[in-house]
């Protein structure tokens, strides 16, 4: 299972990149934050499985698809990077992967021996909390700066493309 969430990752990320639509961007990237997710459940880590669903997964990809769609937008086609960045892209990759190879594969990995306890009730006091280590007002003040950036994103989308109607 390893193997095939760490192929889609890898996969759909390059696809996220290298496509021209901006919509199929957004989708691939779906897919590698939900791919993302699976590793977190294989790892044990429901939580920040969960987390990674909801928040990235469902806010973020689902915000940037409906102001794509929202903008008018869906037909238009990304410009082709410089060649410049396409040759440093080029040595990035092959000077990284030999290096992040090495590293792994001489770094010795050992399992720690403090392990957290882990409060599901405390955590979810937390998030919900809006005293002192509570997440509940962040999270909102978030959510009301998405929310303000769509509409401008909107406004300003819709008013260029009314001015070049005019035009």
């Amino acid at each position: 299972m390893f193997y095939l969430l760490s192929t889609v990752i890898l996969v759909f990320s390059v696809m996220t990149i290298t496509t021209p639509k901006v919509l199929r961007s957004a989708v691939y990237l779906l897919f590698v934050l939900i791919a993302t997710a699976g590793l977190y459940f294989l790892l044990n880590y429901e939580f920040l499985a969960a987390v990674q669903i909801t928040l990235y997964a469902g806010g973020i990809v689902v915000l940037i698809i409906f102001s794509i769609l929202l903008t008018s937008h869906i037909s238009h086609k990304l410009a082709r990077p410089a060649p410049w960045k396409l040759w440093s892209a080029a040595i990035s990759l092959i000077v990284g992967i030999p290096l992040v190879l090495w590293i792994i594969l001489n770094h010795t990995f050992q399992q720690s021996a403090n392990e957290v306890p882990v409060d599901m009730k405390l955590i979810g006091t937390q998030l919900l909390g809006t005293g002192k280590n509570g997440y509940v007002l962040p999270f909102e003040l978030i959510s009301i700066l998405l929310l303000a950036s769509m509409i401008v994103a909107i406004v300003i989308a819709k008013k260029d493309k009314e001015d070049k109607q005019h035009n």
